[in-house]
């Protein structure tokens, strides 16, 4: 379901009111969480800056294996987010960018992009808007989310997640539905193309909803080192406001697949890698420098946005992701703090396929169900602006091109 708010700041100012009676002390705890995630902003800076990798790799080969260390999951727990090098062959992968180069090129895309319809999900952001094509359905796309390896790479990242508790099963991790997003095809000189810092997956309902605040009742009742963001628990229970571009399913870890070599300066991913940063950011909201309609900034329907004014100590840990090769893949926590840089200074292309890490629970089963028709007619899922571009693409993915398990992933079976 679908949440609506007729009154915002109304609903603000008593969702402020209702939280801060139930926190009395929320100044003194906020004190404690600004210094904690403060002092670990300014340690991973000092890495950052080091020249050493903030940004936990594991090979895939190890997933496969089974050769992960328990050090290394406890790593990429605190920084909520990994690499995983070598998920597809690179020679493979090059061709796969090459047929997507051509599938837009020979049906005109980049004509019709000029009248494509304006989602407005980062219009607050101070930075414009990347160079994301609407594609859903080339057959690159489709045939990367329904690969055996990409998909035991979700399922290792699923598990990383505690998926039951209080005899409630929250999501199956050993399946993985398809949430089929979009392409990025940057090409080098490309200048304020960029994302600002942000949030997805909610912005003002993080305070307002009551199962958003069942997710974060450790945070908001002042046991914020009891949070624990691998936690299910609400999570799949949770309502956003119903906005293009706002995702509606419920992802373990967003992500995305390299098409192309690509590292810092070639206008790539920033992430703040520290995976409990949303405590800082739900008290802060409630700190008395707010006004009492305002959650610093956050607004209906679009990224949260991350501002230097209200959310400073976190920007100190904001860090561009490790050299990207082709086939390698980045998967970053639903809560994380993430942005794109805004120029790209690199040489060639830097090109990806946004591809999330997505487990099976109702609440995903359900969009499935409608997400199921657009794969068949061609048209924009459900979450995204209704371009529907591909509806008469030459070469696009049919059913013919789906293998059994790509079919269950899309939802055929439901």
């Amino acid at each position: 379901m679908a949440l609506e708010i007729e009154d915002l700041p109304g609903a603000i100012r008593q969702a402020k009111k209702e939280l801060r009676a139930a926190l009395p002390n929320y100044r003194e705890v906020f004190a404690e969480v600004e210094a904690a995630i403060g002092e670990e902003a300014r340690r991973i800076a000092s890495e950052r800056d080091r020249g050493e990798n903030v940004i936990p790799e594991i090979q895939f080969a190890d997933i496969t294996a089974q050769r992960v260390t328990g050090e290394q999951i406890a790593l990429v727990k605190a920084r909520g987010a990994c690499v995983i090098r070598n998920v597809f062959p690179r020679a493979q992968v090059q061709r796969w960018d090459d047929d997507i180069a051509h599938y837009v090129e020979q049906n005109n895309l980049d004509k019709r992009l000029e009248n494509r319809a304006e989602d407005k999900y980062f219009g607050q952001l101070a930075s414009s808007k990347p160079q994301i094509y609407g594609v859903y359905w080339s057959k690159p796309q489709v045939l990367a989310r329904q690969s055996e390896a990409l998909t035991a790479a979700r399922v290792f990242l699923n598990k990383l997640w505690r998926n039951e508790s209080d005899g409630r099963v929250h999501f199956d991790p050993e399946q993985v539905p398809v949430y089929a997003d979009r392409l990025r095809r940057r090409p080098p000189g490309s200048a304020s193309l960029g994302l600002s810092a942000h949030c997805d997956g909610g912005s003002v309902e993080r305070w307002i909803e009551s199962n958003f605040r069942k997710v974060y009742r450790h945070v908001f009742a002042g046991n914020w080192r009891d949070y624990d963001p691998f936690d299910a628990a609400f999570r799949p229970d949770v309502e956003e406001i119903a906005s293009p571009a706002v995702c509606s399913m419920f992802r373990t870890f967003q992500g995305w697949t390299a098409l192309t070599p690509q590292g810092a300066g070639d206008g790539t991913l920033q992430l703040v890698p520290i995976a409990n940063s949303m405590v800082y950011i739900l008290l802060r909201a409630l700190q008395d420098d707010v006004a009492e309609d305002d959650l610093c900034g956050a607004m209906p329907g679009r990224a949260l946005s991350i501002k230097p004014e209200f959310h400073a100590p976190l920007f100190e840990a904001l860090s561009s992701i490790p050299k990207m090769e082709a086939g390698d893949t980045v998967f970053w926590h639903s809560d994380v703090i993430h942005a794109v840089e805004d120029e790209h200074k690199g040489a060639g292309y830097s090109n990806v396929m946004y591809i999330a890490s997505v487990p099976a629970c109702a609440k995903n089963d359900a969009y499935l169900k409608r997400q199921l028709p657009s794969f068949l007619k061609g048209e924009s899922p459900p979450d995204f602006p209704t371009d529907h571009f591909e509806v008469d693409f030459t070469g696009r993915a049919t059913t013919d091109d789906l293998t059994p398990l790509g079919k269950a992933q899309l939802g055929f079976d439901l």
